[in-house]
């Protein structure tokens, strides 16, 4: 899908008269850029998610093994932290929703 450029003559101008635009029109609004940089900013924050999920299901694991009965509750929440963004993305699918998903740009 492209990006939906929106320019201050497209504002005032009609529709046939926008075929032939000036370069110089001020652009006020481009989505991609905007996808785009919340896919960087994403990778931060599914990376951070990611490995406190693991720390979390090592201490849960460790906890069990001294025989805190509350480690299976740590190593459950691991799981949903480490996997959040995939549990977000397959929600977003199944609700008829994949536009708002976006990919993490590395």
């Amino acid at each position: 899908m492209g990006s939906m450029v929106m320019t201050v003559c497209s504002l005032i101008l009609p529709r046939p008269a926008l075929l032939s635009l000036p370069s110089n029109c001020a652009v006020l609004g481009q989505l991609q850029p905007l996808r785009d940089g919340f896919g960087s900013a994403l990778v931060l924050v599914f990376m951070v998610g990611f490995f406190w999920g693991i720390f979390k299901i090592w201490a849960g694991a460790n906890a069990i093994s001294k025989g805190d009965s509350e480690g299976k509750g740590g190593i459950l929440a691991g799981i949903i932290i480490a996997a959040a963004a995939t549990i977000m993305a397959a929600l977003y699918t199944i609700f008829g929703m994949q536009d708002a998903v976006l990919t993490p740009h590395f």
